[in-house]
């Protein structure tokens, strides 16, 4: 058992969110119970992984998509005002880490992603420096086709490909989540092809005429490692009992 500041603690000692600049608060967003047992982590705090919370006795969740972001009206109505009630209902604490969570080079969403998937980064790039470029083994990256194959069977779902060169490729740039907006800095960098969770409709003109490839694997797909291993961590160094609950989402 730890009390809730402590927990607070040993996860910001960690993450260390002071500093990121980020679109929502990071830390403790919803307070709950004093003494915490038993956490639940999930990738966002929605209604089913909160009422599965609720199912398994928790006192804590640790999410990395929170409640409240940059720009919200400020009013707790329809969805908002069911998760934060039943939250509150049950006294359970919310625990939410956005880019401060994808960053940490061993239990953080991009660290856990890149060896998932058998990357090994060397060298970081883009804002706050929280895009990751590195290599892999010759297989992996012999054509940007194998390289796509790879991923849907290492993650469990299909993905999209846009391909630049034929051919093998070197470097291997990533970031989980919707980072599509890191292709340029990824081409800049040096990539031969670019991982990540989402694309829109500038990146597949830019693969075509830069040659760099691209392969968007899926928004959660690619940040479902990160909270349960960042959870697991704190977990075993307190004698706290941890369990992660993976709500589906095609994104």
């Amino acid at each position: 058992m730890i009390e809730r500041q402590s927990l607070l603690n040993a996860f910001d000692a960690l993450l260390q969110p002071e500093r990121f600049k980020d679109y929502g608060p990071n830390g403790l967003q919803v307070e709950g119970c004093h003494e915490i047992s038993k956490i639940v982590s999930g990738v966002t705090a929605s209604l089913a992984l909160i009422e599965a919370a609720v199912a398994l006795h928790a006192d804590a969740v640790l999410v990395h998509h929170g409640l409240f972001w940059r720009g919200h009206d400020g009013r707790v109505t329809g969805w908002l005002r069911q998760r934060l009630g039943l939250l509150l209902q049950h006294n359970i604490n919310l625990f939410a880490y956005h880019l401060p969570l994808d960053a940490h080079p061993e239990l953080g969403n991009n660290a856990q992603l890149g060896a998932r998937l058998g990357f090994v980064a060397d060298a970081r790039f883009g804002e706050q420096q929280l895009g990751w470029l590195g290599q892999a083994p010759a297989p992996i990256l012999s054509s940007p086709q194998a390289l796509a194959r790879h991923i849907e069977l290492a993650l469990g779902r299909s993905v999209t490909l846009v391909a630049g060169k034929t051919g093998a490729m070197r470097r291997v740039a990533w970031c989980s989540g919707g980072a599509q907006g890191y292709f340029e800095d990824a081409i800049a960098a040096g990539a031969d092809v670019f991982v990540t969770g989402e694309i829109s409709e500038p990146q597949a003109h830019y693969a075509r005429e830069s040659g760099v490839s691209f392969i968007a694997c899926g928004h959660h797909a690619s940040e479902r490692y990160g909270a349960p291993a960042l959870a697991s961590h704190v977990a075993r160094q307190h004698g706290l009992e941890h369990t992660f609950i993976d709500i589906d989402n095609p994104a």
